[in-house]
């Protein structure tokens, strides 16, 4: 599948946004913090936290992997990664060390059904073009055993916004919702909301999703 996101993100937008995102686990930490008053590690816990941590666990659009080491710190151990963009593979390379990371697309995941206990995106469905969505919510829902875990821009109405300056790139939206709505068998579990520090207008939510079929 090719779109006009796709192409943006496999281009010099792409690569100079991994650069510019590109962090040490330190500089992570207090990147969160910095933002939204707490580390990405003490989220994920408050949702993953109670679950083993030899379940196998996905992440699409995983960019270098800081997500998946965040994980990797935690405990976890069957961690796997795809990301569309071949330069941020490679930085995964220099910046993780047992981790599965390959290339490739969220429209078409290259693994069986029901293959991960877990299917998660961070900052990724919001640069997914809404009529798109359907497509990379499907391939998460057939690869996912038990649940699916986000953390995107939230608002009650898909939105579209300005990103540096370019036009249908960016969207935030109730995700979860939109999930439920494609996969009424889906099951909100938890969601909390992370208005940023410097502007609590803008709100990013943490969900996690468990299939009830």
């Amino acid at each position: 599948m090719k779109t006009k996101q796709i192409e943006f993100w496999k281009g010099d937008f792409g690569k100079e946004y991994t650069d510019r995102n590109s962090f040490s686990s330190e500089e992570w930490d207090n990147f969160y913090k910095a933002n939204w008053g707490t580390t990405k590690i003490d989220m994920n816990s408050r949702f993953l936290g109670e679950l083993p941590k030899d379940i196998k666990i996905l992440e699409v659009g995983c960019n270098i992997g800081m997500q998946l080491s965040g994980l990797q710190r935690m405990g976890f151990e069957n961690i796997y990664g795809i990301e569309l963009q071949q330069y941020a593979v490679e930085e995964a390379k220099k910046h993780t060390k047992n981790i599965n990371i390959i290339c490739g697309s969220g429209f078409d995941l290259p693994f069986k059904n029901d293959y991960f206990d877990v299917v998660c995106t961070n900052g990724v469905l919001i640069h997914i073009l809404p009529a798109d969505l359907p497509k990379i919510m499907g391939e998460m829902y057939r690869c996912s055993k038990k649940y699916i875990w986000g953390f995107e821009y939230f608002a009650e109405k898909t939105t579209e916004i300005n990103y540096r300056g370019n036009t249908n790139y960016l969207w935030k939206a109730d995700y979860a919702a939109l999930f439920i709505e494609q996969f009424p068998d889906l099951k909100l579990v938890k969601k909390e909301m992370y208005p940023y520090i410097n502007n609590p207008s803008n709100v990013d939510y943490m969900y996690l999703l468990e299939k009830q079929s």
